[in-house]
C-alpha cells in the first residue's frame, strides 16, 4: 500500500488521493453529479416500500411469533407436556438469547461478508426446521438444543433489517421503517392468539395443542424463507426490481445518510472506534436494562391467566396485547417525527405511561383484575423506546464495519437482558409478581436516564461541529474506472461513499 493509502486507512485522505475499490463504498461507482428530481425520488421510495415492506413485514411477524411461541405454549400444556419445571422453562427463554449472544458477531460478520438478502433466507430456513422440530421433543433436553438453534438463527434477523433499512432509505424515512417492521411484533401476538384459541379446540389426543402450534408456525416460515430468498434484495446497487438508472437514483436519494450503502471489506480501525465511541456503550447500556422488561414476552400469558382468567380467555386477551403493542410502537414512531421532540425525547415520554402501567399492576387489589389487566396493557409502552432506538443507531453510526460492529455490542447488550429477565419471575413471587414489577419499575428509570444522556452527547457533538472550521480532507478522492470503449478515467467519489466513520466525516450531523 502506498503512503496516500496508509493515512487514507488511518482516516486523513490526502488531496488527489486514488482509493482503491475496498476502501469505498459499493456504490461509488454508481453515485452521479446529476441532481435528483423530488418526483422521481418520491415515486422511487414507493417502488422500493411496496417491493420491501411487505416482505420485511411478514418476515419480522414470523420470526416473533416463532420466538415467543414458548411463551404462548405456557397456556398450551408445553410445561407437563414435556415435562418441565417451572425453572426449565424460565431457562428455555434464556438460552435462546444466550445463544444469540454467542453468535451476534459472527453474524455480523457473516451479513458484512455475504449478501444480506440470501444469508437472512439461510438462517431463516433453518430456523424454520428447527421450529419444526419443536413438535417432537417430549423433553427439556431436546427442547434446550431447538431453542439454542433458533436464537442462533435470530442472530442474523435484526440486524440484517436494519442494515437493509440503513441501503434504501434516508435518515428521515429509517425510524419510521424501522417501526412498521417491528410493530409486526403486535400483529403476530394477534396471530398467534387466534391459532392458540383454534389449537385449544382440536381433539387430537396424541399431538398436543402446543405441537399443533409449533407446526403451524414453523410451515409458514418455511414458506417465507423461500419467498424472501427469490425475492428479497442484497443492496440497492444489485436490487432486481430496480432498472439501471433507478440504481443510480437510489444510490443519490440516499447520499445525504453520508453513511453510504455497504463495504464487504472488513476493516480494523472501524472495528476498534465502535468499542471506543462512547455513544456505543451507552446505547448498549440501554438494550441490556431496557430487555431486562423483555421478559414479559414469554410471561405474558402466565401473567394474564393469574389475574383470574380461564386459558380460553387468555388466549383471546392475549391478541389485545398485539393491538396495544402495534398503537403504541406506531405512536412512539409517528412522536419522533414531531418538531422539537425528535427519537430521544419521544422514547423518554414512552416511558411515562410504562412507568404508571407497571407500578399499577403491583400495588391494584389482586380482585381487581379487570384494573390489573389495562395496568398490563398500559405497562406494553415500555417496548416502544427500543424500537426507536433500533431506527436511531442507522442515523448515529457510519462506516460499514463501525455500523455492523455497533449493531453486534447493541444487540448483544439486548441478548443480555433478554437472557437474565426470565429469571426474575421465579414460583416463589407468584401470582402478583410484586418483585419482577419493581425492577421493571427500576429498569424503566434507568433507561429514561440513559435515552436522555444519549440525546445530550449527540446534541452536544453536533454544536461543538458546527463551531469547526470545515474539514476538506475527503474533498478530493477518486477512484480509477474503465468506460465501455476501454477508455480508463478517474471518478471523484463523494465523501457520503468513502465507507469513513461518523467520527472521521466531520460533515457529519447526529439526528436528535
Amino acid at each position: 500500500m502506498d503512503s496516500s493509502s496508509e493515512q487514507t486507512e488511518k482516516g486523513g485522505a490526502p488531496h488527489g488521493h486514488i482509493a482503491t475499490l475496498h476502501e469505498v463504498d459499493v456504490a461509488a461507482g454508481l453515485d452521479s453529479e446529476k441532481p435528483l428530481d423530488p418526483k422521481a425520488a418520491a415515486l422511487l421510495r414507493k417502488k422500493i416500500d411496496w417491493h420491501l415492506m411487505p416482505l420485511m413485514c411478514i418476515m419480522y411477524l414470523m420470526t416473533f411469533a416463532d420466538k415467543t411461541t414458548l411463551g404462548q405454549s405456557a397456556v398450551l400444556g408445553i410445561i407437563p407436556g414435556a415435562h418441565l419445571t417451572q425453572n426449565q422453562f424460565n431457562w428455555l427463554g434464556t438460552i435462546f438469547y444466550l445463544s444469540y449472544l454467542l453468535f451476534q458477531y459472527p453474524q455480523n460478520l457473516a451479513l458484512q461478508k455475504f449478501p444480506v438478502g440470501k444469508w437472512m433466507s439461510i438462517n431463516i430456513f433453518v430456523w424454520a426446521v428447527a421450529l419444526l422440530a419443536h413438535a417432537a421433543c417430549k423433553s427439556f433436553g431436546a427442547l434446550f438444543a431447538v431453542r439454542f438453534i433458533l436464537g442462533m438463527c435470530e442472530g442474523a434477523i435484526t440486524p440484517g433489517f436494519i442494515i437493509v433499512t440503513s441501503m434504501f432509505y434516508t435518515r428521515a424515512e429509517q425510524n419510521k421503517r424501522v417501526g412498521y417492521w417491528f410493530l409486526m411484533n403486535g400483529f403476530a401476538i394477534i396471530f398467534l392468539g387466534f391459532v392458540s384459541f383454534g389449537v385449544l379446540h382440536a381433539k387430537t389426543h396424541k399431538f398436543m395443542p402446543w405441537q399443533w402450534l409449533m407446526t403451524i408456525t414453523g410451515i409458514i416460515t418455511l414458506i417465507t424463507s423461500v419467498l424472501f430468498w427469490f425475492f428479497f434484495p442484497d443492496s440497492p446497487t444489485t436490487a432486481y426490481f430496480l432498472t439501471p438508472e433507478e440504481r443510480v437514483q437510489a444510490v443519490q436519494r440516499i447520499k445525504i445518510n453520508q453513511a453510504g450503502v455497504e463495504n464487504k471489506h472488513w476493516k480494523r480501525e472501524q472495528f476498534i472506534e465502535a468499542f471506543t465511541d462512547p455513544k456505543v456503550w451507552v446505547m448498549a447500556a440501554f438494550a441490556a436494562i431496557g430487555n431486562v422488561v423483555n421478559s414479559l414476552t414469554n410471561q405474558r400469558q402466565i401473567i394474564i391467566n393469574q389475574f383470574g382468567f380461564t386459558p380460553i380467555q387468555t388466549t383471546l386477551l392475549g391478541c389485545v396485547d398485539g393491538v396495544v403493542e402495534i398503537l403504541t410502537i406506531w405512536l412512539g414512531i409517528t412522536v419522533t417525527s414531531w418538531r422539537g421532540i425528535g427519537r430521544g425525547y419521544a422514547a423518554a415520554l414512552m416511558f411515562v405511561p410504562a412507568l404508571l402501567g407497571s407500578i399499577l399492576v403491583s400495588k391494584l387489589p389482586s380482585h381487581d383484575k379487570v384494573g390489573l389487566l389495562f395496568s398490563y396493557w398500559i405497562s406494553i409502552f415500555v417496548f416502544t423506546p427500543f424500537v426507536i432506538l433500533l431506527g436511531w443507531i442507522t442515523s448515529i453510526v457510519a462506516g460499514h464495519t463501525k455500523r455492523t460492529t455497533t449493531n453486534a455490542i447493541i444487540l448483544s447488550a439486548y441478548a443480555i437482558g433478554n437472557a437474565a429477565g426470565p429469571f426474575m419471575w421465579k414460583k416463589k413471587y407468584q401470582p402478583r409478581n410484586h418483585v419482577p414489577w419493581a425492577v421493571i419499575s427500576a429498569c424503566i428509570g434507568a433507561c429514561a436516564v440513559l435515552i436522555l444522556t444519549l440525546r445530550f452527547m449527540l446534541d452536544s457533538e453536533n454544536k461543538r461541529r458546527d463551531a469547526e472550521k470545515r474539514d476538506d480532507s475527503y474533498d478530493d478522492v477518486y477512484i480509477r474506472e474503465e468506460l465501455a470503449d476501454g477508455t480508463k478515467t478517474e471518478k471523484r467519489v463523494d465523501r457520503a461513499f468513502l465507507d469513513i466513520t461518523d467520527i472521521q466525516n466531520r460533515d457529519f450531523r447526529y439526528v436528535l
